[in-house]
């Protein structure tokens, strides 16, 4: 029995083994009630951890607003024909002209403003200006074509030179400086940028035509704005005395019957 008795216990703590079972050491239904604890409370903080890194994610991610503010393009002050391009003849050596209508499609007061990335060989009239609600003019721009390097390249018509056209909403009242796009600069729209493309002068095509139109349209524009305006109202000489065209000659001829009536006197 003792013999028994001591296998028994030489089982229970096997020093080969390394197992160590302690069966009286917690009764079974208290382990599976700590165990139980222990997952609950694994959840909870897992589900708190969780829950924070959803709001620092949700804090994080823009709102639905926000990404289709980024993503809509920002609406037309401004409506140019051509709409993409500027046409120029293309005469190595010259200075050509292009032309480009900007007309104001908005309820307000805009301002525009060009900028080119060749500002030593180009220039516009006007380089800037407000336009009124439903008001249009003819932009005229200026450039120099710079001949080919290599003479026997003189088919090669490729610009890299942009122009872009940006706008500003004025409001009423307030006059035109240049100065306002650097004071509300964020407020500064970019409209178009517009790409120069060489057309051949000596080959007719309706976009040559067009352009041939516009700035003889807009070469007229600035001869009739070189004209004084015309004094459609009555002349007021001194206190509020109104002559005219027939007074003028009655008056003359009075004078000269009164001079006639003194030689015959005489």
């Amino acid at each position: 029995m003792v013999m028994v008795e001591s296998k028994g216990n030489q089982d229970l703590n096997d020093p080969v083994s390394g197992r160590n079972w302690s069966l009286c050491r917690m009764p079974f239904w208290q382990q599976g009630a700590s165990s139980h604890r222990q997952n609950q409370s694994h959840n909870q903080s897992q589900a708190q951890q969780e829950g924070t890194s959803g709001s620092d994610n949700s804090s994080a991610i823009p709102t639905v607003s926000a990404v289709a503010r980024a993503l809509l393009p920002s609406k037309r002050r401004l409506r140019l024909d051509p709409d993409s391009k500027l046409y120029f003849p293309y005469e190595p050596g010259k200075q050509v002209s292009s032309a480009v209508r900007i007309l104001n499609i908005s309820r307000s007061n805009v301002a525009f403003k060009f900028q080119t990335t060749a500002p030593k060989s180009c220039f516009m009239r006007p380089p800037s200006g407000m336009l009124a609600p439903g008001e249009s003019l003819i932009a005229t721009v200026f450039k120099f074509v710079e001949p080919p390097e290599q003479p026997e390249k003189q088919h090669d018509k490729k610009s890299k030179d942009k122009f872009k056209i940006v706008s500003l909403k004025v409001k009423d009242g307030v006059e035109y400086d240049i100065e306002l796009f650097e004071e509300c600069k964020e407020l500064v729209a970019v409209e178009q940028i517009l790409r120069v493309v060489y057309l051949d002068p000596e080959r007719p095509t309706p976009e040559l035509e067009k352009l041939k139109k516009q700035l003889a349209e807009a070469e007229a524009a600035v001869e009739a704005r070189k004209k004084p305006p015309e004094d459609t109202a009555p002349r007021v000489v001194g206190e509020g005395l109104v002559i005219d065209e027939w007074k003028e000659r009655r008056e003359r001829y009075l004078a000269q019957q009164q001079q006639i009536e003194g030689a015959d006197s005489i």
